[in-house]
């Protein structure tokens, strides 16, 4: 008997590979689905997967997944104004409230004090992804290298073309925050940062900035790109800090 929820292939044969996909991933039984909309298939997280995170406590008693939010299995494109993307041309500045403000390239990046942390992220348009293995060095290994004064109390992530995202220095020197180039063992694609972007996992994503160039120690805080455009400073998901 044939699947009813099967598309047109000879019509739409441009759908042949998600629905070998699909069929794929549900003999599999990773919980997620597929529908038809629009003539074209749409990728959807599994109610199972939301649900199960929706019953898990993280270690500081909060709900895995915050209000408000549903698990996809991959990074979604959320645009802006790519960086140059050329591990060649990458320069991180490590600066502001220091004391041994330094910059590193590429290169030097892979020489500082490695991690691999495994973190979920929440968009603040309702996606999350769950379990990401991220690879980078941790912004608290940043401040110890620089030596940050005792009078910061805020980080800028600084990236392409003037972007700048603002988070309290608690949330970004915690174990999960850390300048990124690998995520589930893979380099990240242009649309998604590379070479190498922010990641502050307890704050909505627009904070984890793409295309970093710089990390500034501050005092006084700074709303950034999204913050003065209506978007909340703080950005906690578990409040729905959505906006201002």
């Amino acid at each position: 008997m044939s699947d009813p929820r099967r598309p047109d292939l000879d019509r739409y044969p441009e759908l042949q590979k998600a629905w070998d996909r699909r069929q794929f991933i549900r003999s599999a039984a990773v919980g997620t689905a597929f529908m038809a909309l629009g003539g074209a298939l749409v990728r959807i997280a599994g109610d199972d997967l939301s649900k199960e995170a929706r019953a898990e406590k993280r270690s500081d008693g909060k709900h895995r997944l915050p209000p408000g939010q549903r698990a996809l299995q991959a990074l979604r494109p959320m645009g802006g104004a790519e960086g140059d993307g050329d591990v060649r041309n990458f320069r991180l500045r490590v600066h502001g409230a220091v004391k041994a403000p330094f910059e590193v390239d590429y290169a030097g990046l892979l020489q500082l004090p490695q991690v691999e942390k495994q973190a979920d992220v929440h968009c603040v348009t309702g996606w999350s992804l769950l379990d990401g293995l991220w690879k980078g060095v941790q912004i608290a290994t940043l401040a110890e290298k620089a030596q940050v004064k005792p009078e910061a109390r805020f980080v800028i992530f600084e990236a392409a073309h003037g972007y700048t995202a603002n988070a309290p220095l608690k949330e970004a020197t915690a174990d999960t925050a850390m300048v990124t180039y690998r995520l589930n063992g893979k380099p990240f694609a242009l649309q998604h940062g590379a070479p190498v972007r922010g990641l502050v996992p307890d704050l909505y994503f627009w904070k984890s900035a793409k295309w970093i160039t710089g990390v500034r120690f501050v005092r006084n805080d700074e709303p950034g790109y999204w913050e003065v455009r209506g978007y909340n400073n703080h950005a906690d998901p578990w409040k729905e800090e959505r906006y201002a």
